[in-house]
């Protein structure tokens, strides 16, 4: 055997045992493998639909409550209530017959209804036969008894338990008068009007001297309550439409919905826009709960103490009693000994015209010295006011100030203080501690500038009916807020749909709108002790729904946060399992096509 011959018989038994393939293409797939390449597709796609998906939708899902949004903007835009006030008048006279007596009242309504020009807020005349309780117990107080705190707050809460009467008329003829007067005690809700026989009108006479007086006098105690609330009224864009029929409220405010009228506006007084304007001033926002401090500040070490406890107990605990329903309030009491002036303050001048010592009206403002003296603004759950009784040192006293002569001032959206003079009411005992008696007078400033914090009026002068008025104010302050809060919440919840809304904000938002109907019924029928508790409770729940921890979280968790938070994990699970699932497709596909004929 040649070579040649071996090595071909090597090279031809080589290609029988390897034989080479005549192309780079990989062996066909069996049925097998292709099924089992199939299952796993569908098994992972599987997985991804019927577990990832449904678990992904539940763990990321945002849960809306439903809310009545409708409902909600018409209490913000004032279409579900029109507030009213209907004053309940109680005209008694005694000395007149009944026929005589009830049209004298009818020709007073008519003088009213004439004269008012902001339907919300209307009086109500109502002839009464006898004496109340209430009237009974008035009447046997002297006329020369000067302001007693005591009675003027029992007065006002007997008046709201027994007659629903917002102020009884008393009409008295005395021979000896030429001419009606009226007079009106700072305890009693009673106003007394003397007449002389001759103006008794008769049944047939159509217009009355007397009537016209009542009514002017009415309108004058009432004047500033009705200005009040028609300005609380304008600042809501629900109550412009019925605010812009009041002469109290610009041209501008109500230019949006007024309502033609047939008699002209008549435009606000100064006076009256002085008052309202130094009440939006001074007046505290409304809270539920305020906490005052009050502090006793001397330049040296005596008075080192004071009987406050039992001087805040006959003299300022019953404001705060009486008040009880429009807020609650918190007090605390301190000292502090050489307690000096600000370094911003002039010292005081001696002033010889009247030999008194004088601080400047400019320094008011500066008067509490902050650096030093402990007064923290934030004691409390809700806003502090700081009462100050700074007693004079002996060298600079009597210290008032320039001009005005007082002795005590406000300091708006802080507090008050009164400056005690020792040799003006022998402050000082020989033990260094101020008498109950001694307090009382600054108490008694502090429970005035109280009133003017809370947005009380001015007039009328009697306590009891500034506490009703204060009453009918916050109502409305708060029934105008509570609507607004819900009107704001709807706009929030249409304007982003992706904000969580938990349940506990419609359960707030159901309540919310139950006590806001309860506040406007009550409203419209003069409970306005019960409107006031509902609308409290109607501002405390909208508070509480629109700043809700979960909902608010949700408004800084924005589109963008997601995709960026998404695209990292579902980009590289999601190419292959989608290409994979169109190549099996596309295979199926030709298949098919390949079997047609």
């Amino acid at each position: 055997m040649t070579p040649g011959t071996d090595v071909g018989e090597g090279n031809r038994d080589h290609k029988l045992r390897f034989p080479v393939q005549s192309s780079n293409k990989p062996p066909a797939e069996t049925l097998e493998g292709i099924r089992v390449r199939g299952l796993v597709i569908v098994s992972f796609w599987a997985v991804v639909i019927f577990l990832g998906l449904p678990v992904w939708l539940w763990t990321t899902s945002i849960h809306r409550a439903r809310l009545p949004l409708r409902e909600m903007l018409d209490w913000a835009d004032g279409k579900a209530c029109k507030p009213s006030f209907p004053l309940q008048i109680a005209i008694e006279a005694p000395s007149l017959q009944d026929a005589e007596a009830a049209h004298l009242v009818r020709m007073t309504q008519h003088a009213l209804d004439d004269l008012n020009e902001f339907s919300a807020h209307h009086l109500r005349l109502r002839l009464t036969t006898s004496l109340s309780n209430l009237s009974r117990r008035n009447a046997s107080i002297p006329e020369s008894q000067g302001l007693d705190i005591d009675e003027g707050f029992q007065s006002y809460r007997d008046s709201d338990v027994r007659d629903d009467s917002a102020l009884t008329v008393r009409l008295r003829a005395y021979e000896g008068v030429q001419a009606a007067r009226s007079e009106l005690q700072s305890h009693s809700t009673i106003l007394d009007i003397v007449y002389p026989p001759n103006q008794i009108p008769s049944v047939s006479s159509s217009s009355s001297a007397l009537a016209a007086f009542i009514a002017n006098k009415l309108k004058e105690l009432f004047a500033e309550e009705q200005a009040i609330i028609a300005n609380i009224l304008s600042q809501s864009a629900g109550g412009i439409q019925s605010a812009s029929q009041s002469p109290y409220v610009s041209p501008a405010a109500g230019s949006g919905s007024r309502e033609i009228r047939s008699r002209p506006n008549r435009s606000i007084n100064p006076e009256m826009a002085a008052r309202l304007a130094s009440r939006m001033t001074r007046s505290l926002k409304y809270a539920p709960t305020y906490h005052i401090t009050m502090s006793l500040f001397t330049p040296s070490a005596s008075p080192s103490s004071w009987n406050v406890e039992s001087a805040l107990a006959a003299y300022f605990t019953p404001l705060l009693d009486s008040i009880s329903a429009v807020s609650n309030f918190t007090v605390d009491t301190q000292v502090q000994l050489y307690a000096t002036f600000s370094p911003s303050v002039h010292p005081p001048e001696y002033d010889t015209e009247h030999g008194v010592w004088t601080l400047q009206e400019e320094d008011l403002s500066g008067f509490i010295n902050a650096a030093e003296w402990p007064l923290s603004p934030s004691i409390g759950a809700g806003p502090t006011l700081n009462f100050v009784l700074y007693v004079s040192d002996q060298a600079t006293s009597p210290l008032v100030v320039k001009g005005s002569q007082a002795s005590s001032w406000l300091i708006p959206q802080w507090g008050g203080v009164v400056i005690l003079n020792p040799e003006d009411a022998n402050a000082t005992s020989p033990e260094s501690t101020l008498s109950k008696e001694a307090i009382q007078p600054a108490l008694l400033t502090f429970s005035h500038q109280l009133l003017s914090f809370l947005g009380a009026p001015q007039t009328p002068p009697s306590l009891p009916l500034q506490l009703q008025t204060l009453t009918r104010i916050r109502a409305a302050s708060l029934l105008l807020s509570a609507s607004s809060t819900m009107g704001s919440l709807a706009r929030l919840t249409v304007a982003l749909p992706s904000i969580a809304i938990p349940e506990t904000v419609s359960i707030a938002v159901d309540t919310t709108l139950s006590h806001l109907r309860g506040t406007c019924d009550a409203l419209k029928e003069g409970k306005f002790t019960e409107a006031l508790e509902n609308a409290r409770i109607a501002e405390a729940e909208a508070e509480r729904g629109f700043f809700e921890k979960s909902m608010v979280g949700q408004v800084y968790f924005p589109d963008e946060h997601k995709v960026a938070v998404y695209l990292p994990l579902l980009g590289p699970i999601g190419v292959p399992l989608t290409m994979s699932a169109l190549k099996e497709l596309k295979r199926v596909w030709a298949l098919r096509n390949a079997q047609r004929p």
